[in-house]
């Protein structure tokens, strides 16, 4: 019964504490990582009508026509001289969030990159993040798909990796 006074107020005491705290995310660079600096940041095409779904030029949003001889593209597609690049959606691996870019010429795969990744600047998570993703990458351009093994040690980044890889192929129309 002596103690009850004591532990009310520790419990108390801690709580509050949990309460107070407050946490800050930041960015990683890409520039850190192997690969990944390369990755386009803007659409790049060769038809300025071509800058988005239902946009023109100017900017200003209109109905896309119907019957035009122009082909439809998946949102977030980009196209320059037959090669398309998609950014695969951003899938949280639980200790971060990732995207992958994938660029494809005539249904080859010609390059996988991070379009983009926030690991909350947990340097553990930095590190293991550069290096499995030049690993998942080669993996990934060696079989031509998303089916690839995880990298041993990083299967949270592995698994996000594929997700987001995975989604973004079904987005060209690939395996």
């Amino acid at each position: 019964m002596k103690r009850a006074p004591i532990v009310i107020t520790a419990t108390v005491a801690g709580l509050a504490g949990v309460l107070a705290f407050h946490t800050t995310s930041s960015r990683l660079s890409l520039g850190t990582l192997p690969g990944a600096a390369a990755a386009p940041q803007a659409p790049a095409t060769t038809d300025p009508s071509a800058s988005g779904p239902g946009r023109s030029a100017g900017g200003s949003s209109s109905p896309p026509k119907r019957g035009s001889a122009a082909p439809t593209q998946p949102a977030g597609t980009r196209t320059v001289d037959g090669t398309r690049t998609v950014d695969g959606p951003a899938v949280n691996y639980n200790f971060g969030v990732l995207s992958v870019s994938v660029t494809v010429s005539r249904h080859k795969i010609t390059k996988i990159g991070i379009a983009s990744l926030d690991d909350g600047g947990m340097s553990r998570s930095q590190y293991i993040d550069q290096q499995a993703i030049p690993l998942l990458e080669q993996e990934a351009m060696q079989a031509q798909s998303a089916n690839i093994q995880g990298v041993s040690g990083a299967s949270y980044t592995s698994a996000g990796f594929q997700q987001s890889l995975q989604a973004a192929l079904h987005t060209l129309g690939l395996r």
